[in-house]
């Protein structure tokens, strides 16, 4: 049986960057994914650039599309830069997406 943070991963998996054609997750963008015993979900995740135009899109899509996961009972999304985002915390498929490899 697929667990709660499974599921979780599997619909952050469904956000995607504007710029580019990776979704967050594989970005590496999505640094904690915390669940506490009531179900209440803390997100720790970051954005290629602190200075991102869409970064209340993204915050709000990974809040509804977490909050809609059966299950959860409450989302927090907390949007950090420390560490920094590199190009070295995406997975090797984006990195591959990307001509990065």
């Amino acid at each position: 049986m697929e667990s709660l943070k499974d599921k979780i991963i599997a619909v952050l998996h469904t956000v995607f960057d504007p710029e580019l054609p990776v979704n967050i997750y594989e970005l590496g963008l999505v640094y904690d994914i915390d669940i506490n015993n009531s179900n209440a979900v803390q997100i720790t995740m970051t954005l290629t650039a602190p200075a991102c135009p869409v970064a209340g899109d993204i915050i709000f899509e990974v809040q509804q599309k977490v909050q809609a996961v059966e299950g959860v009972s409450d989302v927090h999304v907390q949007l950090t830069f420390d560490p920094p985002w590199t190009k070295d915390m995406m997975t090797e498929e984006a990195k591959l997406e990307l001509g990065f490899l």
